[in-house]
């Protein structure tokens, strides 16, 4: 059974950063890619950055870009999403989320991903 579980979430000031972790279990780490979602209270959940299995390559949204990084390790089988400089409107449940598909165009939505973490909690205040 796949489990994603994601950490790392809290109360910031803005300027802060945090780490987002997920780990996965019960899949073969090195063949998904892995995504971090978002979705802020009354909006639809969102596209954030996500990396591609194997090289690794990353992609970021627009939004995020510059200020949030991804990793994984395939050692431990998690992914991180690192955000700096959080703004306000960063606030918002963070979830991660695994798929087998490598196509770019297909990565930022949701219905590609078959496995999804429970969600993790960023609040930043201004």
């Amino acid at each position: 059974q796949v489990h994603l579980l994601e950490s790392g979430g809290g109360l910031v000031q803005t300027g802060d950063s945090l780490r987002l972790a997920c780990l996965a279990s019960g899949l073969t780490f090195s063949r998904v890619t892995m995504t971090w979602f978002r979705q802020a209270p009354g909006k639809e959940r969102e596209f954030v950055a996500t990396i591609h299995r194997g090289v690794g390559r990353p992609y970021l949204s627009d939004s995020v870009k510059g200020r949030f990084t991804i990793s994984r390790d395939s050692v431990k089988n998690t992914v991180y999403l690192h955000m700096n400089n959080l703004q306000p409107e960063d606030t918002a449940v963070y979830y991660c989320a695994a798929t087998s598909t490598v196509i770019t165009s297909a990565l930022r939505s949701q219905a590609s991903y078959a496995y999804w973490g429970q969600g993790t909690q960023v609040t930043v205040s201004s």
